[in-house]
Parts: C-alpha cells; structure tokens; sequence
C-alpha cells in the first residue's frame, strides 16, 4: 500500500486542500470570508456572489506559497502562461461568471514553472483573487504531477537542504569508489580526506551551474516572473 501510494501521481488541487485542511476548517474559512465582504476598507476583487461560493475552492496566498514552495511551482498572471487555456477553462469561467453575475479578471496561473517558457500540461490551475490574499479556484486541468516531485525538488527549497543533499550524495559516492585506487592500506583518514574531495568536486559542480544558468531556491521564484526557473 505504501509502494502504491508513493506511485500516485500528484494532484496540485488536492495538495492545495491537503495544506489548508491542516491550518483551517471550512467554518474557520468561511468566518474569514465573511470578514472580507463585510469590511468596507479592504478592497474587494472580483465581485462573487457569497451565497454561490464553494468554500472548497478557496485557498489563502499562504497555501499557494507553501504548496508552491514544496512542489518547485510558479503563481504568476495569466499573460506569462505559455500554454492556451482549454475549451474547459473558459466553459469554467463563463459559468461562474453567469452563476456570479460579474466579469473575472486578473487571473492568476498556478503550475510547474515549465509551463511558463514551453507549451506544455502538467496540471495548471487557474486562480483568480478575492481580495485580502484569497484566491478562487476557477478550474483544474492537464496532467498530475510526477508522484517523486516532491522529493525532487526538496533539495531546491533552500541552502540547507542542498547541502544535506550534496553531503549525502557525497557519501554514496565515496562509498561506490574504491578505496584501493588511491591507497594500499586504506583507513579512517583515507576515507575522509576522499569523502572531502568527491563533498568539494560534486559541489563545485553544482553551485557552479546554478549560478551560471542563474537557478534560484524555491522561496524565490515560486511567483517572480524575474528569476530563471
């Protein structure tokens, strides 16, 4: 069972309210909701019909960041999207603009950052905002991520992680090479100093990349339209 649920591929919306169901319950949202409509100094985007919302749909920037954060995603405006919107998405959006009586605008596109420099559709969701930092899910479509996405992109989510990964890789490393090929009578000290070489060779490698394809952690480009992906 474990295997198999290590294998399933995963669903950016479900991820989404897997986050916000640990933070908040649907009560706890709505009270929020009902604090934005009712306070006249925050402005409102996005004129919704309270009583047509499904609260389900709803995620705070918050969510958006740590979900985006975990999975190396992006949240920018549409304009930046690649991709086209399918025939669903708009049928979505003309639906709860006739449910709503209103007219969507400033859409907001949340996907792998891929998605934003090729045509491609590993499940996008289109957002719009509500005001005071709450976005409206208007529809999900495309592909699920690739069920290890999360663990692949652990090592981006900042410097301590990468380290971790370098130190580890590193140690694999050193324990596939042998040890005979650089002294007859290896020991504790031979084994460091080679763990500190293949620790210094294999960073050097990727600080170097980074820096010259001008990578950036997770925290940093999950919705800056300015840094490389």
């Amino acid at each position: 069972m474990m295997k198999l649920k290590l294998l399933t591929k995963t669903n950016i919306e479900e991820a989404l309210s897997s986050v916000r169901n640990k933070q908040r319950t649907d009560a706890q949202c709505t009270d929020s909701l009902s604090t934005i409509f009712n306070d006249l100094d925050i402005k409102i985007q996005n004129n919704f019909d309270f009583d047509q919302l499904e609260t389900q749909k709803i995620f705070h920037l918050d969510q958006i960041r740590e979900v985006c954060i975990h999975y190396r995603l992006c949240f920018l405006d549409i304009k930046y999207f690649k991709g086209v919107l399918p025939q669903s998405a708009q049928e979505a959006i003309s639906k709860i603009e006739k449910e709503h009586n209103t007219k969507l605008s400033d859409f907001k596109i949340m996907a792998p950052s891929v998605l934003f420099r090729l045509e491609k559709k590993d499940d996008p969701l289109l957002l719009v905002p509500m005001g005071n930092n709450f976005y409206y899910l208007v529809h999900k479509w495309g592909n699920d991520l690739h069920p290890m996405r999360k663990i692949f992109m652990w090592p981006f989510k900042n410097i301590w992680n990468l380290l971790i990964t370098l130190l580890g890789v590193s140690w694999i490393a050193t324990a596939l090479t042998p040890m005979g090929l650089f002294t007859k009578d290896p020991d504790a000290s031979a084994y460091w100093m080679l763990y500190f070489f293949m620790f210094k060779a294999i960073a050097s490698v990727v600080l170097f990349c980074g820096f010259a394809s001008g990578k950036n952690f997770n925290p940093a480009i999950w919705n800056s339209r300015y840094n490389k992906f």
